[in-house]
């Protein structure tokens, strides 16, 4: 219930942050922004699932 309020409050129309940007800049930073958090969670649960499949005390 808390997570579809927080979720509710999160979206953000980035067409319309881009469309009504001053200047090139900001529409990279909005870009930016917006989807450098995806990339970095896809780079951190690669770092897990790589260390979880390469562990040393595991012997299959």
């Amino acid at each position: 219930m808390i997570a579809n309020f927080i979720l509710l409050l999160q979206q953000i129309d980035v067409q319309e942050k881009i469309k009504n940007a001053p200047d090139k800049g900001y529409e990279i930073g909005v870009v930016i922004g917006t989807y450098l958090p995806f990339v970095l969670l896809a780079l951190v649960a690669y770092f897990v699932y790589y260390k979880a499949k390469n562990r040393k005390d595991l012997e299959d």
